[in-house]
């Protein structure tokens, strides 16, 4: 149960980073996942890869397929409305890291 529970916080996370990584530069699959693998985040391309086609369905990321060493791959970066989306989780999450870390020192 806490599993599935951590899970679905922590799906919220990712999105965050994905927004921000796709922000500062064009992103891919296989470096998104070992980019959260570094913060602690290990998820697999069967979950990954939904994430990040539902984000561009949603209009927060845009696709560019390009040709690397003869194979395609998916780059995604950050759309407007997917900067506009990551400047107000940034807001509301530096919101709750001071209420979360006021509350640690009472």
């Amino acid at each position: 149960m806490e599993d599935k529970v951590l899970r679905k916080l922590f799906l919220g996370f990712i999105h965050i980073h994905i927004l921000h990584h796709a922000k500062e530069h064009p992103v891919y699959g296989t470096w998104m996942t070992e980019e959260l693998r570094e913060h602690g985040y290990n998820i697999s391309a069967g979950t990954l890869y939904p994430i990040l086609h539902s984000m561009e369905t949603d209009g927060l990321l845009v696709k560019e397929d390009k040709n690397v060493e003869g194979k395609i791959r998916k780059y995604y970066t950050t759309t407007d409305k997917g900067t506009e989306i990551l400047e107000e989780a940034r807001k509301k999450a530096y919101e709750l890291f001071k209420e979360i870390n006021s509350s640690d020192k009472e």
